[in-house]
C-alpha cells in the first residue's frame, strides 16, 4: 500500500480532478492531434479556411485520405465545414483549436531551444 508523502497535495489534486467524461473528451482531442496528417491539416486550417483538394495538395495525401481525416476531426469538433457555392471549405471549429496549436508550438520551441520560462516553484 502506498502512503502519500504530501497527503494535502494529493487531496487537493483529487478534489480538483476532472470528471471522467470531461477527461475522456480531453484525451480524444489529444489523440486526434497525435497524427501527423491531422496535425498538418489542423495547423493549415488555423491559418485560413481550405477545401479538401487544396488540403490534399498541401499535405501530400489523396483527397479521400484528407476527407477521412476531416471526418474524424469533425466528430471531435475540431473543424467544421462551410459551403461556398459548390465548394466546401473547412475551418477550425473555434478559436480554442488555434490557441491549442499556438501553445503546443511555443512548448515545442522551448523544448528545442532548451528554454524554460516557467521554472518550477
Amino acid at each position: 500500500m502506498l502512503i502519500a508523502i504530501n497527503a494535502e497535495a494529493v487531496e487537493a489534486a483529487r478534489a480538483a480532478a476532472l470528471p471522467e467524461a470531461h477527461l475522456l473528451l480531453l484525451v480524444e482531442t489529444f489523440q486526434a492531434l497525435a497524427d501527423p496528417t491531422r496535425a498538418r491539416i489542423l495547423y493549415a486550417l488555423t491559418m485560413r479556411p481550405m477545401c479538401v483538394r487544396d488540403l490534399a495538395l498541401l499535405v501530400g495525401v489523396s483527397a479521400s485520405a484528407v476527407s477521412h481525416q476531416l471526418r474524424l476531426l469533425r466528430d471531435r469538433r475540431l473543424v467544421k465545414p462551410r459551403r461556398e457555392g459548390n465548394i466546401i471549405y473547412y475551418v477550425v471549429d473555434d478559436h480554442h483549436v488555434a490557441t491549442l496549436f499556438k501553445e503546443a508550438d511555443y512548448h515545442v520551441d522551448h523544448v528545442r531551444q532548451v528554454l524554460s520560462d516557467h521554472p518550477y516553484p
